[in-house]
Order: structure tokens, then C-alpha cells, then sequence
């Protein structure tokens, strides 16, 4: 069996800028959840999928904020798509499939969780981990954990993640440590860019392990000296970033395999289509339980 670990919240984002504004009868905008629902029901109905399991962010802030002040936060999220989450978690629920909605933790950290839990399991042949968030790019392991980029219909193996960022998927976190991520709000270490830290983790894997001296790297990249001295200076924050960037496998799900099997809609998904106004959506539902 293939297991589909869904970033639902890059869903709802995705949905809420791509397609058309649609309000339920209350005037609640809810476009988007339309959006993902329907996504998640042409994975089932269209692409085969049989286990199926969806992580929110059911709140944006997480442990990593008691971590970091400059660490992502709700501000800035138009509140029409913020108010959308708990209708999306309550969507896929009435579509019959599993739902994790994070508060201490990340929807990443559930997905990396789902990765970790069931990668080993003899029953599971692939685990696609549908986002295109190279945060997840840490959990590829040659082709049996890839990343699946729905609307660019790619998927990222092991050796496609090292063609594109230039890593092995155990580096993702170091990589993103030292050039940053502007969309979770560390910076990265000043001067450093992809071309050198894919180089220097090419070489050492883990920025811990790259030498104080410049002297002594086996790559040549150029300021070298200048990345070194800045290196030095300001290990402790790129460490910081680092567990940032480092997925949490120990996240709350208690779902078992089975549970992820996608069984069908729930009666309630029609009360729940008519209340937003989906009026076509129940019968584009191939299996009710």
C-alpha cells in the first residue's frame, strides 16, 4: 500500500490565492476549504489514493516561538483565510479522513511523524508526502519517502531533492540553517547563499562539522574566509536555526495505520455542504460510509 501524508494547511493557503471567491449563506468566505475538499476527494476518487492523512496548523504559533521571537506567527493572514482552518478540519473530518490539527507542534511535525512511524512498516510499499515545503525534503529516503508536488505534478526522490538544493535530505535542516527561510522567519547566517552552503554540506554534511579554518575545506567556494569568520562568529544562532528547521517526529497522532484507510464520507458531510453552500459537492462523492 502507498500512505498520502497531506500539508493541508499549504492546501488552504494554495486554495484561498488560486480560485474564486466563494461565501457560504452566513457570508463566511469558505472558497478555499471548497477548494481543498475537492482536492483531497480527486486524490481518493481520481489518483488512487487508499491511506490518507491530513496535518493544520490548527494555531500558527508553536513550541519553535518560545524558541525564536522572530519565529513565524498568525500576523499578516488575511483573516478570511485564517478563519477558514477550523471549517477545513471539520471538512476533511465529514470526508471521512484523518486530520491532525497541531497546536504545540507544526503540521510539518505531524507529516514527519507519519513518515517516521510507518516508513518501516512491511505492509507500506511508499510514503508521498504531498506538499512542496522543502522542509519536508529531511524526510526522503531514496524513492520509498519522496515529496509530491501536486500542482506542478512532480514527485522528489531522494536523488531529485539532492539535484535541486544540492543536499542529501539529512543536510535539509543545516542548508536551511544557513541561508535561512524568509516563509518561517530565521534568516539564515549573513553572506551565506545556496551555491555555498550546498557545497560545504556536500562535503561535511552537518554545519558542526565544517572546520573553523578555511584553509582546510576540501571545496572551494568563493569569501571563503569571510564565511568562515562569520561561521565562527555566529555558530550558536545557526545552531538555533537549525532545530528550527528540524522536523519533530514525536508529534500526537494516534491514528493507526488502518485509520488512515479512506473508507468514505461521513453522513455529516452533507449537513456540512449545506450550511457553506456546496450544494454540488455530495454528489461528486463516489463512497459514504
Amino acid at each position: 500500500m502507498k500512505i498520502h501524508l497531506v500539508d493541508a494547511t499549504y492546501e488552504l493557503f494554495r486554495h484561498f490565492f488560486a480560485v474564486p471567491s466563494h461565501r457560504a449563506p452566513d457570508g463566511q468566505e469558505v472558497g478555499a476549504v471548497r477548494g481543498v475538499l475537492s482536492s483531497l476527494l480527486y486524490l481518493a476518487r481520481s489518483e488512487g489514493a487508499t491511506h490518507i492523512g491530513c496535518a493544520t496548523d490548527h494555531v500558527i504559533r508553536s513550541f519553535r516561538n518560545n524558541l525564536y521571537a522572530g519565529y513565524k506567527t498568525e500576523e499578516g493572514i488575511q483573516k478570511e483565510l485564517h478563519d477558514q482552518f477550523p471549517l477545513l478540519e471539520e471538512g476533511i473530518r465529514a470526508l471521512g479522513m484523518v486530520v491532525w490539527p497541531m497546536v504545540e507542534f507544526e503540521a510539518d511535525d505531524a507529516l514527519a511523524t507519519g513518515v517516521a512511524r510507518w516508513r518501516s512498516d512491511p505492509a507500506v510499499e511508499q510514503i508521498l508526502i504531498a506538499t512542496p515545503d522543502k522542509d519536508l525534503a529531511q524526510m526522503v529516503e531514496g524513492s520509498r519517502v519522496v515529496m509530491m508536488d501536486r500542482k506542478n505534478k512532480k514527485i522528489l526522490d531522494e536523488e531529485a531533492v539532492r539535484a535541486k538544493w544540492g543536499v542529501a535530505p539529512t543536510s535539509i535542516p543545516d542548508w536551511l540553517a544557513l541561508v535561512g527561510d524568509t516563509a518561517d522567519g530565521y534568516p539564515g547566517l549573513r553572506g551565506w547563499g545556496e551555491r555555498s552552503a550546498s557545497a560545504l554540506l556536500g562535503a561535511y554534511v552537518h554545519l558542526d562539522k565544517i572546520p573553523d579554518d578555511p584553509a582546510t575545506w576540501t571545496v572551494k567556494v568563493r569569501g571563503a574566509d569571510r564565511l568562515a569568520e562569520t561561521l565562527r562568529a555566529h555558530r550558536e544562532d545557526a545552531l538555533l536555526f537549525r532545530r528550527l528547521a528540524t522536523l519533530r517526529t514525536d508529534a500526537p497522532l494516534t491514528e493507526s495505520l488502518e485509520d488512515l484507510r479512506w473508507r468514505g464520507a461521513l453522513p455529516a458531510l452533507r449537513d456540512f455542504c449545506a450550511r457553506l453552500g456546496f450544494r454540488e459537492f455530495p454528489a461528486r462523492v463516489p463512497l459514504w460510509q
